[in-house]
């Protein structure tokens, strides 16, 4: 209707509702490409995005077009039409000629009227592209990954054997960004199998959101979903609150709260139930979700073995943890609902396989005792095209064996083990050689001690000209008060983390964090500058799965690098 050729690009940029999907399902029935854009992305970024890929059309929401894209239209010259999912924006004035404004009730008009007279529309063959997906990459500007549509559909077959019992009786939450290949494919594996979808945004999601008037209901608590995808940081933060809850008890409750964990620890370890702790103990905690969910899944990045068991005790239901990649379109393992081991990510699915390659310069080989080691390689048809418009990338991360099937390096370090399920241990990108030669992983030293009660967010730094570990932290504020109080020191939030006598009190509780979770001497922070501000996708300082940018991070605390290293 609006001059959109099949095979031809076309944009959205929205925040994760029905609207989306249903624009999403049409594109793919008319074999038109869909370039999906986080909503969180910066100006630039999206201007590269639109601009690489040429659209003339964009779907968006009547927010989206007045905070992010009126300042940046004019840097898109092919765009002419857009569509807004929720009626129409107050001003149309701003826009530069040739661009007009749609509402999508407007065009799904015009569609119905086209197809009184009945056009033939062309549908797409499983090799064509369904999707070209730019991540917010933690390195550089982002990268367009094209999906085609039987990477779609081996993708969620994989997806889908594991969960047991998916059905029309299932109620999935969806909140996170559906431009994430995690949230995209949890979707369509849910619609596939005729589940409900209710939206949500985390800002809405339980009782004690930041959006949710006190006294009001979050949407878990309306909807009770039964199926719900998480990344870790927001696993980390339902930890974080309900033991802060624990805190707060009397010392009956708490103590009866601690007994019934341990108790239930214990059994899960023999493989046996206790419906009266759950029922009488746990019930509250599962309130917080609803008190209907039978499976939560998480992916996007690791989660820690204490946050995972924690979910699983109190909200009495399995934690599948999976791994996966935009490359591999969110597909390559998920854990068995049975599976209580913490640490894994479960075994390959159905459509793919996966085997380690040797990584020399870090000391992994697939020949290592007891368990094989080594970079992950996924093979399969999940396996998508490569990169949009970059051949160079493309060659370097994808490859075809002598079978003719696709492969993806990931840059993972991977363990298997001696069941066939995969545990992540490093990545490429984050080893560092120090000065004396030792290598140190910066993600394994963020792993031992994120779940410290008193961090809300850590990113160690280390460069080769030196011979220590620094940190950036982000603290927590209740914590740090509380430490502050204790130690005599005064002042108001900004000056506590700006104080170097409270700096060194977080790096005695860091050191002897690290000590026990058994780090190297020379893994551990020696210096750390702590962060009044929380990293979030909109500081730019995280990714949209709250990935660290380690890039954008070691740029806004340059000063506090040179400072803790000594001016070189």
């Amino acid at each position: 209707m609006l001059g959109q050729k099949p095979k031809a690009n076309i944009a959205i940029f929205c925040e994760t509702r029905a609207e989306w999907m249903i624009a999403a399902q049409a594109c793919f029935m008319y074999n038109f490409q869909l370039v999906t854009l986080y909503a969180t992305l910066g100006g630039p970024a999206i201007v590269h995005g639109l601009n690489e890929t040429e659209v003339t059309n964009i779907i968006t929401s009547k927010e989206l077009l007045q905070t992010k894209l009126k300042d940046i239209v004019s840097l898109v010259p092919r765009l002419r039409h857009i569509i807004t999912v929720d009626g129409k924006p107050p001003t149309w004035s701003e826009f530069p000629k040739g661009v007009i404004v749609h509402t999508m009730a407007a065009v799904q008009a015009l569609g119905v009227k086209a197809n009184v007279e009945k056009k033939a529309h062309s549908k797409p063959l499983p090799s064509d592209i369904a999707v070209i997906m730019y991540t917010s990459g933690s390195t550089g500007i982002p990268k367009g990954v094209m999906i085609s549509h039987s990477n779609i559909i081996a993708s969620i077959t994989g997806m889908a054997r594991r969960i047991p019992r998916l059905g029309e009786e299932d109620v999935y939450i969806g909140y996170l960004p559906l431009a994430h290949v995690l949230e995209l494919s949890a979707e369509l594996v849910c619609l596939s199998h005729g589940c409900r979808i209710g939206y949500s945004s985390p800002q809405t999601l339980a009782d004690q959101s930041s959006k949710i008037k006190k006294g009001s209901k979050g949407d878990t608590s309306v909807l009770k979903p039964t199926l719900m995808a998480a990344v870790p940081e927001i696993m980390d933060r339902i930890y974080k609150n309900v033991m802060n809850k624990v805190n707060e008890m009397s010392a009956f409750q708490r103590n009866l709260f601690i007994l019934a964990y341990n108790y239930k620890m214990e059994q899960i370890s023999k493989g046996c139930s206790t419906p009266l702790c759950d029922r009488f103990v746990f019930r509250n905690v599962r309130r917080l979700l609803g008190g209907n969910i039978r499976l939560l899944l998480c992916g996007g990045a690791p989660l820690s073995a204490t946050t995972q068991r924690f979910m699983n005790i109190c909200f009495c239901c399995p934690v599948g943890q999976g791994y996966g990649l935009t490359e591999s379109t969110g597909a390559g393992t998920i854990t068995e609902v049975w599976d209580y081991n913490t640490g894994r990510v479960g075994a390959p699915l159905v459509c793919c396989e996966i085997k380690l390659k040797n990584w020399e310069e870090g000391g992994y080989f697939n020949t290592d005792k007891p368990h094989p080691r080594g970079e992950i390689l996924i093979g399969g048809q999940n396996v998508t095209m490569g990169y949009y418009k970059n051949e160079a990338k493309t060659k370097t991360d994808f490859f075809e064996d002598e079978n003719g099937q696709r492969w993806l390096c990931t840059g993972d370090i991977g363990e298997f083990d001696p069941d066939g399920c995969l545990k992540i241990i490093d990545r490429k990108k984050d080893l560092v050689k120090l000065q004396a030669g030792e290598y140190v992983s910066l993600g394994k030293v963020e792993a031992a001690l994120k779940n410290l009660p008193l961090i809300d967010n850590i990113c160690a730094y280390a460069n080769s000209y030196h011979s220590y570990v620094i940190g950036f932290v982000v603290p927590n504020q209740k914590e740090l008060t509380e430490l502050a109080r204790t130690k005599g020191f005064k002042g108001t939030w900004e000056e506590l983390c700006n104080s170097s006598e409270m700096e060194n009190e977080v790096l005695k509780v860091l050191s002897e964090a690290a000590i026990s979770a058994s780090l190297e001497k020379f893994e551990i922070p020696l210096k750390i500058r702590l962060s009044p501000d929380p990293w979030t996708p909109e500081t730019g300082l995280v990714t949209d799965a709250f990935k660290l940018k380690r890039k954008e991070l070691k740029t806004h605390y340059q000063a506090d690098i040179e400072r803790m290293y000594g001016r070189k």
